[in-house]
């Protein structure tokens, strides 16, 4: 269940950009300049910008995700893996980004119709990626300054082949490093030196 959280939260965080994009689409803030302005008062305010105000809960979350994320790493009990073959797939940011993320800040957002389609296309998109293990391609961590690698590593059980990698840092070569397991091939990774 864990990992399968972990992974939910990926997602979500990769979407991070997306609700941030629907925010600056969305709120709507009345600005006045003279002597006669006056606050239209908070309860009008979060009638008028109910999208803004439901991306900022997410994208609120994305922050605590992405801490609980880096938490968990800190605290991770498995014994670490040496990197034996390094390639880095980045590419794979611009990917999603490109296909995914541009094109849902298309919709209408005064049609409700369209918002029921974007729900649902944001959950069904959530599901295909955690089925197909592709929660990795998140352009939110390339932001934060993530690194996507695709490696073979050499555990104290023996070596394992075509794993993908997610690390804050630069890695290298013969460099061992700490790592929760994320999947089967996919592993959030820390250097040590």
């Amino acid at each position: 269940m864990t990992n399968t959280r972990r992974k939910i939260d990926l997602y979500i965080l990769s979407l991070g950009l997306l609700f941030f994009f629907f925010i600056i689409i969305n709120i709507n803030i009345p600005i006045c300049f003279g002597d006669k302005c006056s606050f239209i008062g908070w309860r009008e305010l979060l009638v008028s910008n109910p999208i803004s105000i439901i991306s900022l809960v997410l994208l609120i979350y994305c922050f605590f995700a992405y801490k609980k994320f880096d938490f968990d790493l800190k605290g991770t009990t498995e014994l670490p893996f040496e990197i034996k073959k390094l390639e880095s797939v980045n590419f794979e940011h611009l990917t999603f980004l490109a296909t995914y993320v541009v094109p849902l800040i298309s919709f209408d957002f005064g049609n409700s119709r369209q918002m029921i389609v974007l729900a649902l296309l944001l959950v069904i998109m959530g599901v295909i990626y955690l089925k197909t293990d592709l929660f990795y391609a998140n352009p939110s961590l390339a932001l934060l300054g993530f690194q996507i690698y695709k490696s073979d590593g050499n555990f104290k059980n023996g070596n394992r082949e075509g794993l993908i990698l997610i690390s804050r840092g630069k890695l290298n070569q013969n460099q061992k490093v700490l790592y929760i397991r994320l999947d089967d091939r996919i592993y959030y990774v820390r250097g040590i030196i």
